[in-house]
């Protein structure tokens, strides 16, 4: 029983893993026409399908107004798909006697769906950790459900994080930080899933991860004291780092925007990165698809093995980045609330 109990999870490994893929030899004519590079920037971008199925297409014609249809009809009312070696590929575009030009898109595509569904999440398990609390004595009961799930890992990122970086009044500043904490790592291990609601690569979409270092680039910079602001204009080092050439104000200004962008870059790239390795680990299968079978079984082994792999370092991948970002935004914070020395 124990051995069919191991190849059972071995079964349910590799089609977690080769899930995403969604291809199969057949698919491939010859080895030289499967584009690897096109595969992983297919599967980590974003898309008006998901998982084949269509989603709504909202947009704005300079002429008849607004459409709304779903992606499978396209093309539909002057709009179509771009091709491929236009610059606005993989978007929808209109027809105009001018030529193919890009509409108001306010469409549901993969991204945003995962992004709706993501917060509609966070904000249910929040609400659900607080419904247990207010109707629980927590000076003499244990938590449970939900609220036992997440209780040591607000009390630790809280205790352990937030306090220990932003000092006295990082209560003032908690609730952002937990709640990019637990965004980051929801999406990130939703992504890691290969069935709906996964499979969407958001938080390996540079443009959400740059709305999230606004967000602590706005909290770090408006919430600022005026030591903080004085050190930047006017820092303690010797005046001729001042006067008559500003080194380093010029150097603390440059600083302003070097720290959010760290943010947005090292979040993005690590969840981008892993996601491309672990498909491009799994293009090998058909890659080698039309050599001796020997060859393409034992890569085949191999791929599923690391594929196995990949998917448990992206676990703790998913942690350590949602982590990372927010110390280093406590950090950022904690830094704009210094006092006087």
């Amino acid at each position: 029983m124990r051995g069919k109990g191991l190849n059972c999870i071995f079964v349910l490994a590799v089609l977690l893993v080769l899930s995403p893929l969604r291809v199969s030899a057949r698919d491939v004519p010859e080895q030289a026409d499967l584009d690897v590079t096109e595969i992983i920037y297919e599967h980590t971008g974003d898309a008006y399908f998901w998982h084949k199925v269509p989603l709504p297409v909202i947009v704005r014609s300079r002429t008849t107004g607004w459409h709304v249809f779903l992606a499978s009809a396209l093309p539909c009312a002057g709009f179509e798909m771009a091709a491929e070696d236009s610059p606005y590929a993989g978007k929808v575009v209109e027809n105009t006697p001018d030529g193919p030009v890009r509409p108001a898109d306010l469409s549901i595509t993969r991204n945003v769906l995962s992004l709706l569904f993501s917060s509609l999440l966070l904000v249910v398990l929040i609400l659900l950790t607080a419904r247990w609390y207010r109707r629980h004595d927590v000076l003499h009961e244990t938590p449970t459900g939900i609220a036992a799930l997440l209780e040591p890992v607000i009390v630790m990122i809280e205790d352990e994080v937030i306090k220990e970086a932003v000092g006295p009044d990082y209560k003032r500043y908690s609730p952002y930080l937990l709640t990019a904490f637990f965004f980051i790592l929801l999406n990130n291990l939703l992504g890691i899933l290969p069935v709906f609601p996964g499979g969407a690569n958001l938080t390996g979409n540079i443009a959400v991860t740059f709305v999230l270092a606004m967000c602590t680039f706005i909290a770090t910079n408006v919430f600022g004291s005026r030591h903080y602001w004085k050190d930047i204009f006017w820092p303690d080092v010797p005046v001729f780092l001042k006067v008559p050439l500003p080194l380093m104000p010029l150097i603390e200004l440059i600083g302003l925007f070097t720290k959010p962008f760290s943010l947005m870059i090292r979040l993005f790239a690590n969840i981008f990165a892993g996601h491309a390795m672990l498909i491009g680990l799994l293009c090998v299968i058909f890659v080698t698809a039309r050599m001796e079978p020997v060859i393409n079984g034992s890569m085949m082994a191999v791929s599923v093995l690391l594929g196995v792999f990949m998917d448990c370092l992206e676990l703790l991948v998913a942690f350590i980045q949602a982590y990372v970002f927010t110390m280093l935004s406590a950090v950022f914070i904690g830094a704009s609330r210094q006092t006087n020395h």
